[in-house]
Parts: C-alpha cells; structure tokens; sequence
C-alpha cells in the first residue's frame, strides 16, 4: 500500500518531504480549516444510509457530535445516517468517542480513521469530537451530488493554533432574532470557531434584561429612528432579549463548544443606560433620548460610589447568565468631556490623585476588574484600555491595528487580535456598485486570509500572551439577518483558517482549489453568501471617452481572485460553460451588452452573471460608487435610503458625511446639454464628537440649497446649480437636471450640495450626462444653467 505522509504545524516530517507539499494534498480534500496532518492511502470507503454513526452508550459529548453530524448530513446531502449508542461498532461503522489515549493531546485536538471497514473519530475531550464531526461532514459532502458517498482512505490528526476563535456580533445597534443569534453559533460551530463575543449595550440600544433595572429594557432598549412611520421605517426600534432567552443562547452555544463572552460598554457608549437611569448613573443627571446617531456619543457613566455599585449589581446578573471566564467592558471611544466639565469627577479625580482623565478611565477600569477578579472572572477590553495605564488584571483587544496588541503582549498581558484593518466584516468586500451598506473601507477576501495574530517582532514568551483573534460584525450598515450573512460568508472561511491552520501551511491558491465545494455546502443551507471576490468586474480598457468617440469598446474581464474560468456572451444571452471563455480583451462594437459569469473548474458556478450596457446612454452614467472623493474628502460610507429599512434591496447611496461634494471625473463633455442626477435626502445619523469640526458646508443661493456643478475644480465655474426641493424628512429619493452650456473636451466635474449641514444628508446614486440629440429626442428637462 502506497502512502504520501504530509506533515504540518511544526512537525518534523514537513521538512523531511519537500517534493510533497501540503497545498497539493489539501486541493483534493474539501476541508476549511486546514488540519494539522494528513497521511492519505489508497483505497475509498463508501457511506451510505447502511451506515451507522455508532457511539458508546453514556458518552453525551460522542452523542452530540453525532447528532450534530447527522443532521448536517442530511440538511446538505440528504444523506440520514442512524445514530446508535452501543458498547462496540457495528460492522462498517462511523464510530465517534472519546478516548482519553487519543493519539492527539492538544486541547480541542481530534484523530480520524477512514479505512476499508469504516471510520473512527476520537479525542481526549468533547470539543476535539465536535471539530471532527465538522471535519467529517465535509469530506461527507466533496460535491452537491445528494446520497452515498464515496471518501478517500486516510488517517488525520488535527488541532487548532489558537485558543480564542472568534467572532463578535453587535446587537446594540442593530437587535437580531434569537434564530438569527442561532443561526451565527451554527456557522462558527461548522467553521471551527468557539468564541462568541456578544455586544449588548451601546449608545443605541441596551439589548440585556436586568431584572434589577428595568428602566434599561424599558427604555434604553427603545428608539426613535430617523424617518420613523415613513417608507417601512417603524415608529419605535428596537428589542431585548429576556434572562432565559440569554440561558436558552448560552445553552445551545455550549452544546456547539462556543463560550459566549457578552460586552457591556463602559465608561463610555453608554447614552442608552444612562437614558434610563439619568440620576444613578449619569454624569450630568440630565435625560438624554436613546441615541439614533452611529459613532461616537458623549454619554459617559458617572465615577462615583453610586454608578460603580449600579454597575456591579448589573453585573452580578450578568455574571450568573455567562459563565465565561472573561467579561468584556468595553473602554473605547470614551470622550472625556463630560468629566472634563463635571466639578464632581474632578474633585474625585483630586482626591484620589489623578491626574488626567485617561489615567481616571485606568482607575474606573481596574475597579471593574478587580470586581470580576473577586468573582473569578476576567477583564478583557478594546485597546483604548491601555491610555492612562492597563490595569494588572486586563486583557486586550486590539482593534485600531495591531500595536495595541503588541505593546500589551510586551507588557505581559494576555490579548486578542480584532483590526479593523483585516477583520472588520462591516467593510464592503468590494467597490462594486451592487454592493449593498457597508463602511467603505473595501476589506476582500484576501487581505482577511493573509492576516496573521502573531506579529513577527514579537518573542516566543511574548506571543504566548496572543490568546487568538476575531473577526467583528458591527452593525450599524447591517440591519437584517440578510445583511449580516452577506457580510460574513465567505470571510469567515478565511477567518476559520486564519485561526486554526499553522502559518506554514496555509496557502492561498490551496485555499481557492477549496471554496468550490464550501460555496455548494452554502447552497444548500441556503446561506445568501457574498459572491465579491469571484463577481466579474467587465471594464473598458481606455474608458468610456474612447468608446464613446470610437464606437468601439475593448473590454476586459477579471475578478478579486483571478481564480477560476469565466465564460461570457455579447448577445444578451446568460453565459454557460458552452460560452466563450475569456482569455484576453474583447473588441465590440456599440452598442453591445456584455454578461460574465465564473465557474470552477468542476463546472460549480462561483458568482451570478454580471452584466454590462455598453450604449450611449450608459457610458455616460456613473453610478455613486464611481464618483471619486472631492480634495480632501473621504471615500466615506455606503449608506441605505434609512438606517433601520432591512429589505437587501433598499437604495445605498456613497455618502461622505464631512464633504456632500463628489467628482465625476474625466466626463467627456462635447455634445452634451443636460444632466440628470439621481439623489436621496439621508438622515444626518452620526455622532462626530469632536471631528464635528471637520464638517464642511457650502454656501447656498437658494431657500433649500442646491447641486452646484462646478468644471474642473470645486472652487471652479459653476456650470449648472440644480436646486434642492424643500423638507427636510429623510428617505426621500429625487430626481435633480438641468440644461448644461455648451462645453468641448474631458473636465472633471465638482458636484457639490450646499444644503445647510445641520439638516439632512444628501447623496448622489447617479450621474447621467445627455447629448442634445437624446434631450430633444425625450422631452425638455426642468431646470436652467445658474450663473
């Protein structure tokens, strides 16, 4: 019997064998995450509906594993396996168990057997036999064929890099269902993954029932949204989820080896709390509403004896709910002006001698600390923790990058990786205009798998202090179940290898050779996952100027990855696997409509038909992801009509919330004597705090401001100002033109609202440029050039 051995992690024997590389073995096997080791054989084991997933009679961790593996199999093949508690296995068997001689020791590590007679999974504890499980399911499903299934002889041994694998889901902001809170647990459970970082309390929302304080579901767990009663928006936002709903959570992540770490913020994000208890808790004592405002918000909890036993009671409740050994609490974007102002924070800040409110927020936090220290938990919080002093007992998350990790590393403190920079799933995955909300700070799928927790200068006792990393679903932009599954798959693929593989094994083109039979695990638990990194961007080479003066178009196809083969058609017809495929620019003739779409190598589709018009009209029009940031302005936000509407199909509009200005650049304006622009009124929904200043608004000349279109520049000819209708209610779509004089040549055009910045936002979804043949062709287009 031939063998290939394929060692990983840092075993000895992936040194030993270079011609056999672990990226080779690992694309025929549809695993993420990667295991540890593999040694194939030959020969195949068939699994069938005769097949019985076989465990020891009272191994409850065994039986759950099995169940757990039973009805994915049958949810994603059809597949029904029989499971059956008995002292041996049945003949040809799937036997699960625990084994306290497993041959892998690692904490949550597992062994798995695939022979000609059947296949053992063992472990030394239930977690290892839960990931095996996982494991096991997908070999079970290679492909979307449904019934028996044929898998490769094989023996694995496999445990994860990192301790802390996680994932935060923000329901402050945005309330979810406890299905939907379901929902998430499966898919870590299915990826690995096994802490969920649960964000309960911020400025918008207290989401967590104490029963001790009411007022904070009462109140603080209500607002009232910009456009409340209008275009599906409700009156009142919001929700809470009740102590046994919390238990019923708990419970369910625990049977799926998920500890749930809840986040109370605090000393700041704290206007929902302090909106219900204004007195207790409140700096000023003053009642502020429940925050609508995304950001940050100057809401601070107050410092004395009253506050901190308000907060230690609220956390008692929390205590009993979660039995995590880390409690998280928050500590960022805390803006001390509150503080600053009060003569009573300051006096306690005098008397306790402290001198700065940095170092007061290092005492506020220590006391929190030693509070839980007391109780046997944990302090952990985001890495503003480290301004003014880090308390002895904390742990960090680092968020703004990576040094807040590596300094509190140095400093012996235990810490998790969290950058915005490669695990914010909030971040679009791509500039594509049919992206929908999002921050717009682009985050695809490669930068999320080549992130790795442990920075380089760290020392091998310094980077034992890195307990792991997780990726974070804020949700301001994420207002429905669809939106945060949109966000999240097939990041989190990325994110499960990033936290279980070793460096040394990951590979990225491995990694693609696997996502085929992912995304088809994903259909058929009819996941809605993002097709961004394979969707097919179809550009013209030279731009819309050539085309428009040649008509001729060279177009080019490609996607994020370059993986995969792309088929397309010029007729209007949806590509298949008979089309054309792409191998290098496309000349055309205008007009013509181009339809793209990528296939694996096995035929699987990887991302839907993507479709191009390339006509007068459209080579004219630019949607509001292809206007480009004013001088220094921001690529800004992604934002839809309003902040709470959920439907995926609601209208987003690029918005930079500091300049209401964009460019349309290099527009070819000869011939042109109109534009038509669509735009939207926004809600001003954002807590700037002290980057208020840095709003800038432009004069207006008439009752309700105007789009300014200025050439070349924005402080530059004004060539055509479309006045804004009057109101001032959010949600409101509008359609904006006026006759354009005479101009030649390729400007820039500035478009610029000058409507009063203290008011609603506006934004542009669209630019149309039209010729004088097409505007006599329709009709006369209101509006007249402004001098």
């Amino acid at each position: 019997m031939s063998r290939a051995l394929v060692s990983i992690g840092w075993a000895l024997a992936w040194l030993a064998i270079p011609a056999l590389t672990f990226a080779d073995q690992a694309r025929s096997l549809p695993l993420i995450p990667l295991p540890a080791q593999i040694e194939r054989h030959d020969g195949r084991f068939e699994v069938t509906t005769d097949t019985t997933l076989s465990v020891p009679a009272d191994h409850a961790d065994a039986l759950n594993a099995a169940h757990q593996l039973a009805e994915l199999l049958g949810r994603t093949r059809g597949l029904l396996l029989t499971v059956r508690q008995e002292p041996a296995p049945s003949p040809r068997a799937i036997r699960i168990a625990l084994d306290p001689n497993a041959p892998v020791t690692q904490p949550e590590g597992y062994a798995l057997e695939v022979g000609h007679n059947g296949i053992r999974l063992s472990a030394r504890s239930g977690a290892g036999l839960f990931y095996g499980a996982m494991t096991l399911w997908q070999l079970l499903t290679p492909d979307d064929h449904r019934g028996a299934v044929s898998v490769p002889e094989l023996s694995m041994r496999d445990w994860p890099r990192f301790g802390w694998r996680g994932l935060m889901l923000d329901s402050a902001r945005h309330f979810q269902s406890v299905d939907t809170v379901k929902q998430l647990l499966d898919a870590m459970a299915e990826h690995k993954l096994n802490v969920f970082h649960w964000h309960l309390t911020d400025d918008q929302g207290w989401r967590l029932q104490i029963k001790r304080y009411p007022e904070l579901t009462a109140i603080g767990a209500w607002r009232t949204p910009p456009g409340a009663g209008t275009h599906g928006e409700p009156n009142r936002y919001g929700g809470f989820y009740t102590q046994a709903q919390v238990r019923d959570i708990v419970a369910y992540a625990t049977a799926r080896h998920i500890t749930v770490v809840p986040e109370l913020d605090m000393p700041g994000h704290a206007q929902a709390a302090v909106a219900s208890y204004p007195q207790r808790i409140g700096v000023t004592g003053e009642r502020p509403a429940v925050s609508v405002d995304w950001g940050v918000n100057p809401y601070l909890y107050a410092t004395d004896a009253n506050s901190l036993g308000f907060i230690k009671n609220v956390l008692d409740e929390v205590m009993a709910l979660f039995p995590s050994t880390y409690i998280h609490v928050g500590g960022d974007e805390a803006i001390k002006d509150q503080w600053k102002a009060s003569s009573a924070v300051q006096a306690q800040m005098k008397q306790l001698g402290i001198n700065d409110e940095n170092a007061m927020q290092s005492w506020f936090i220590d006391q929190i600390g030693r509070y839980l220290d007391k109780h046997g938990r944990r302090l952990i919080g985001w890495d503003e923790i480290l301004e003014g002093g880090l308390p002895a007992s904390a742990s960090v998350m680092s968020w703004r990058g990576t040094q807040g990790a590596i300094d509190a590393a140095r400093m012996g403190h235990d810490v998790v990786l969290a950058p915005g920079s490669a695990l914010y799933f909030d971040h679009l995955q791509s500039d594509r205009a049919d992206e929908p909300n999002g921050r717009y700070d682009v985050l695809p799928l490669k930068t999320v798998y080549a992130f790795d927790p442990i920075d380089r200068s760290l020392t091998a006792d310094q980077a034992g202090h890195v307990l792991g990393t997780e990726a974070a679903l804020w949700s301001e932009y994420l207002p429905s179940a669809w939106h945060i599954e949109h966000a999240l798959f097939p990041r989190i693929d990325a994110l499960a290898e990033v936290a279980w593989s070793a460096p040394a094994v990951r590979d990225w083109h491995s990694f693609l050779a696997r996502m085929p039979a992912q995304l088809r695990r994903y259909r058929a638990l009819d996941i809605p996952f993002a097709d961004s990194a394979y969707a097919v961007n179809i550009t013209l080479d030279g731009g819309a100027n050539v085309a428009l003066s040649s008509g001729k178009a060279r177009v080019s196809l490609a996607n994020q990855v370059d993986d995969g083969q792309v088929h397309y058609t010029t007729d209007g017809s949806i590509p298949t696997l008979a089309s054309p495929r792409y191998v290098g620019p496309i000349e055309l003739s205008l007009p013509a409509t181009v339809r793209a779409q990528p296939f694996a190598a096995d035929g699987t589709v990887l991302a839907a038909v993507r479709s191009r018009v390339l006509d007068d009209a459209a080579l004219r029009t630019l949607p509001s992801s292809e206007l480009v940031p004013c001088p220094d302005g921001d690529s800004g936000l992604r934002l839809p009509l309003l902040p709470d509407l959920g439907a995926p199909d609601t209208p987003v509009y690029n918005a930079d919330i500091f300049r209401a200005c964009k460019i349309y650049p290099a527009a070819r304006l000869d011939g042109i004597a109109a534009i038509h622009v669509d735009a939207a009124r926004l809600p001003r929904n954002f807590g700037l705090a002290h980057d208020q200043v840095k709003v800038i608004s432009y004069p207006a000349t008439t009752a309700h401001g105007e789009l300014e279109v200025r050439l070349d520049r924005c402080d530059g000819p004004v060539l055509v100002r479309l006045p804004l209708p009057a109101g001032k209610a959010p949600g409101a779509r509008m359609s904006l033109s006026g006759a354009m004089p005479a101009q030649s040549g390729g400007h820039d055009l500035c478009m610029r609202f000058t409507a009063p910045s203290d008011g609603p936002l506006y934004a542009i979804g669209t630019v149309q440029l039209i010729t004088a043949a097409k505007k006599h062709a329709t009709s006369d287009l209101p509006g007249k050039p402004t001098p």
